[in-house]
Order: C-alpha cells, then sequence, then structure tokens
C-alpha cells in the first residue's frame, strides 16, 4: 500500500477550489459558504476507500482522457444543501439519519458542476489545470463499497475542505479525490512581460509610424507684401498686381504656423504648375520685401533629402 503524504500547498488549487465551491453556492444558490481550512494530500485508492463519512453523498465524476474522480458530501453539507433550495434557508436543527437519494444527488449535480467549472477557470494559467480541469459530475453513490470497482487502482490527490453554510448553521467535510497524474489540458502561461525598455521602444516605433503616415499640407509662397488696407479694399476685378520677376524663383515651402521647410522654382511638369526644390533647400533664404517693409523671420529650416520631379520652364 502506498504510503499518504501531506503535500505542500498546490501552485492554484488550495486558493482555487474554495472560491470556487463559495461563488457555486452563491449564483446558484444565494447561499453563503465559507471554507475554514483546506489541505492537499495524495493518497492510493486503498487509502482512499476508507475516508468517506457515514451516510455521505458520493458523485462520481468524469473527466480528461476517461479519468474518474469522486466528490463525497458529508450528511450535514448535503442536508444545507437541500435545505437552502426547498426552503431558501439552513437551519441548525438536528439531521434526520437517511441515506441519500438519487433526489438528492439531482439537486447537488448543478452546484458541483459550478463549483468544478468554476475551479477550471481559475486554474487556467496553473499548473494543477492538468489533474484538476476537466471533470463533471456523472453519476452518485449512495454506498461507498462499489468504489473500489469503478475507480483506477492509480494514487489520488485528494481535497479536503471544511466548509460552513448559511454563516455556521451547518459545517462538515467536502472531499475531491482527482487521479493524482493528470491527463487533461495543459495551462495556457501568460506571455513573458515585455522588459520596459523595449516596451518604450516599441511605443516610440508605433508612434513614429503613425506621425509619419500621417497627412501633410505644405504652401508654396509666392510673395509677400505689405500694402495699405484701403489699397485692398479698392482692389476689383481685372486689376493686376506686380511682383517682382524674382519672385518666380524663390518659392518658399511652408508648412503649419508659416514654418519655413524649404524653398525652390516655379515650373511645370506634365502640364501642370509645379516646384522644384533648389540646393537652397534647407538654408533660410528670406522673402524679399516690399516698399522697404522688413519680411517676417524665418523659422529654423528642416534638412531633408529630397528626389525631385523633372519641370521644365522657369
Amino acid at each position: 500500500m502506498e504510503a499518504s503524504a501531506v503535500e505542500p500547498p498546490c501552485d492554484g488549487v488550495d486558493k482555487a477550489w474554495p472560491l470556487a465551491l463559495a461563488r457555486a453556492a452563491r449564483d446558484g444558490m444565494a447561499l453563503r459558504l465559507d471554507v475554514a481550512q483546506i489541505a492537499v494530500q495524495r493518497l492510493s485508492l486503498t487509502e482512499l476507500l476508507e475516508l468517506p463519512p457515514e451516510q455521505a453523498l458520493i458523485a462520481v465524476l468524469e473527466g480528461p482522457g476517461d479519468g474518474l474522480g469522486v466528490i463525497m458530501l458529508a450528511p450535514p453539507v448535503l442536508a444545507g444543501l437541500i435545505e437552502a433550495q426547498t426552503t431558501g434557508k439552513v437551519t441548525t436543527g438536528a439531521l434526520a439519519a437517511r441515506k441519500p437519494t438519487r433526489t438528492d444527488g439531482a439537486m447537488v449535480a448543478e452546484f458541483l458542476d459550478r463549483a468544478l467549472e468554476g475551479l477550471e477557470t481559475a486554474l487556467l494559467a496553473a499548473d494543477d489545470l492538468i489533474w484538476a480541469g476537466g471533470f463533471r459530475y456523472a453519476s452518485f453513490l449512495d454506498d461507498p463499497r462499489p468504489l473500489g470497482l469503478l475507480l483506477e487502482d492509480v494514487p489520488y490527490r485528494l481535497v479536503q475542505a471544511e466548509v460552513s453554510l448559511g454563516g455556521g448553521a451547518k459545517t462538515g467535510p467536502v472531499l475531491l479525490a482527482l487521479p493524482a497524474d493528470g491527463r487533461g489540458r495543459r495551462p495556457q502561461k501568460a506571455a513573458q512581460a515585455v522588459p520596459e525598455a523595449a516596451a518604450g521602444m516599441v511605443f516610440s516605433a508605433a508612434l513614429g509610424a503613425q506621425v509619419m503616415a500621417s497627412s501633410c499640407a505644405l504652401e508654396a509662397v509666392l510673395y509677400r507684401m505689405t500694402i495699405p488696407l484701403s489699397a485692398v479694399m479698392g482692389l476689383k476685378p481685372g486689376e493686376v498686381v506686380p511682383l517682382p520677376r524674382a519672385a518666380l524663383d524663390q518659392i518658399r515651402l511652408e508648412g503649419i504656423g508659416g514654418r519655413r521647410l524649404g524653398a525652390g522654382k516655379l515650373g511645370q511638369n506634365r502640364g501642370m504648375r509645379a516646384v522644384r526644390l533648389t540646393a537652397e533647400a534647407a538654408a533660410a533664404v528670406p522673402l524679399p520685401a516690399a516698399g522697404g517693409v522688413r519680411a517676417p523671420a524665418p523659422a529654423p529650416a528642416v534638412a531633408a533629402a529630397v528626389e525631385t520631379p523633372r519641370l521644365t520652364g522657369t
């Protein structure tokens, strides 16, 4: 016979099973369930067969790879679950000695499946998922003797929880026994966190890509001049505003807010007006001013290598 050994706290089950039981009782029956104590052991089949409390309800569970497990509900726990569903509250009265029935099994089946599903969900990223996940209610036994024929002769992990129902109205153990060598799916390990420096570089690259893909409006300025407001108000259709010929060779490219981006010459490309960037594109070349009025100070130039189209004309 394989000797039993108390295992250190499992990576997940010792915390996930109490929460799963409490939530299943709360969501399915509006019942308060507290777990006062929980322990995990590794047992042989022979040792497991000695554990069922007298007149306990034994729920047979089916799991991955045709594996079988059991949940054992002590009589006080079973009575509290039945009372919560039939009368809406758990009483503190003495229990009547009776064997569990098929009706009892049907009434607690949903609660057990809720708890088992909650356990599996909580263990999705934990190693315990391999042996504790994927089990659901299959049938019930009112006598533990057939367990020796139903269960495989393999080691089992026993999760024993001491529960309290209705704020202490009824208390007792809930025993969950599953094959120790799991056959279920492997946990979904969380992706390794990206180092902070690398995350910053990724963010900067993504931001740069967004900025570079955005649209940008450019203005080609022929000439700037200052005239009185009265002259502007007196302009009529057909009048000619004279511009120095030199302005055609000193086109100024400006961005938002009048920022100086480059310079060029006015020309044509495929029958359309165009501006050809000159060698002074990166230099801040002031525009000529009219009437002795000083042109605005240029903003700092932005140097850029630009492949320009072939233009004709000046």
